[in-house]
């Protein structure tokens, strides 16, 4: 085969790692994965600087904006009088972004009055390190709810709060929107007055991989137990954990020694964070790191009960729902210019204890549907360590692993593009060969 015909069979051979690559829920093992995978489903949407105007989210759906450095954006919802409705913003900057302290961003949900019904608030404090974090903001139906209970419009509002010396480009935004119905007459109002708050007691035994994604919506399920990862300065890995009705769950994060680095150290080096279904901060722990292994941990947290709602402690008061809780564990990217650019070795030491309890009496179907439960399926995808958008347990960001381990689909997409690329390249010399000699008058072969 002549020069030409190796380069289009390199170029079939290209073609056939792209069409695994583009296989779902593994494109992150295609290279160096970007700072946040948006939803698939993310519909792109325009905040404007006025309520009036401002387009529509609903319930159920994920969106994709962007919000430029101290603006304020307003989107708009209708709702009905019978469901809570939990909108979460998530931030991207860029990367290599400079954030500082008091950076962050703040969502509010407002009545048509511009009366505040709930408000929280996000900021990258003392790691002062460029990562998706998120804010998020309810609307609250219940006996003892006196603010915006009618049915009508109202209004998100994302605001972004920038310290002076911080970077002035747009971040990325992703929205997300959730209802909860509400519940039969006679459920508990009154938050859990005790649990076990004794610090839970790490699993132990030998860790096996599983490799994080990069934003809620590729997130790799975990069961209990010790999973290890590699983790690179700069970078924020998810993962996600069932928990049902009165399940309790804890984590631990572990970041291995390094050669590298003298006497210097890096304050807030490792962050992680634990957010329950509808993106709402729990807790959150972070260790500075000097070089040597280094370890934090979640507080003992309440089981799950929707009571919990009501209590006026904010770590209680996430634990409000069965479903997904995801943890994101974020490294410093100041722990590259003193200990290198290399990844380090992640633990992570995840328990659920107790048994799944009966939920709430809702009245009605949340939006997504089966948000706030957990399925013999999701116990599956935490046991097989499958991603939120539906990936096979993979290498993820191992590159070419991802062909010895994309099961059937993958193999045989690389099979049949293989045995293409083989056909077409025998014929191609054959051709070449029986026209040895004879005149140009085909003109040159057709491009690839």
């Amino acid at each position: 085969m002549g020069r030409l015909g190796r380069g289009r069979a390199a170029l079939a051979a290209g073609a056939a790692l792209c069409a695994v690559a583009a296989l779902p829920g593994q494109a992150a093992a295609a290279g160096s994965p970007g700072p946040y995978a948006y939803a698939d489903k993310a519909v792109a949407v325009d905040g404007t600087t006025s309520s009036t105007g401002s387009a529509e989210l609903t319930p159920g759906s994920t969106y994709k904006s962007a919000i430029a450095r101290g603006g304020k954006l307003y989107y708009q919802l209708q709702l009905d009088a019978t469901q809570s409705v939990y909108v979460s913003a998530t931030a991207v900057p860029g990367r290599g972004s400079k954030v500082a302290y008091g950076d962050g961003i703040e969502v509010s949900l407002q009545d048509a009055d511009g009366n505040d019904c709930n408000s929280g608030d996000a900021r990258f404090g003392t790691s002062q390190s460029p990562r998706p974090i998120t804010a998020w903001a309810v609307r609250t139906i219940g006996p003892d709810e006196n603010r915006c209970k009618p049915a009508g419009t109202y209004y998100v509002v994302v605001e972004r709060n920038s310290d002076p010396g911080s970077s002035a480009e747009s971040w990325g935004t992703e929205l997300r929107v959730v209802s909860e119905p509400g519940v039969a007459k006679g459920a508990a109002t009154t938050p859990p007055e005790s649990w076990n708050s004794a610090s839970p007691v790490p699993p132990g035994g030998a860790r096996e991989r599983r490799a994080g994604g990069t934003s809620f919506n590729d997130a790799r399920a975990l069961r209990a137990g010790v999973w290890g990862d590699r983790i690179k300065p700069g970078q924020t890995l998810f993962y996600r954990v069932p928990v049902d009705w009165g399940q309790q769950v804890s984590a631990s994060a572990e970041l291995g020694s390094s050669d590298g680095g003298g006497d210097e150290y890096v304050t807030s080096a490792l962050v992680m964070t634990l957010s329950n279904p509808v993106r709402a901060r729990v807790d959150d722990a972070d260790t500075a790191y000097d070089g040597k292994q280094k370890s934090t941990a979640l507080e003992a947290l309440a089981p799950v009960a929707y009571e919990n709602r009501y209590s006026p402690i904010d770590g209680v008061a996430g634990m409000r729902f069965a479903g997904w809780y995801y943890l994101s564990v974020h490294l410093n990217p100041r722990v590259a210019g003193q200990f290198g650019k290399d990844p380090l070795d992640l633990t992570l030491r995840v328990g659920v204890e107790g048994s799944a309890k009966p939920g709430p009496a809702y009245a009605g179907s949340a939006r997504p549907a089966d948000e706030f439960s957990v399925s013999g399926q999701d116990e599956e995808a935490a046991a097989s360590g499958r991603t939120d958008a539906g990936g096979e347990a993979v290498g993820g960001r191992d590159g070419m692993k991802l062909v010895a381990a994309g099961g059937f689909g993958g193999g045989a997409v690389l099979l049949a593009v293989l045995g293409v690329w083989t056909l077409v390249a025998r014929r191609r010399a054959a051709a070449s060969s029986a026209r040895a000699g004879a005149s140009s008058q085909y003109g040159p072969p057709p491009a690839w």
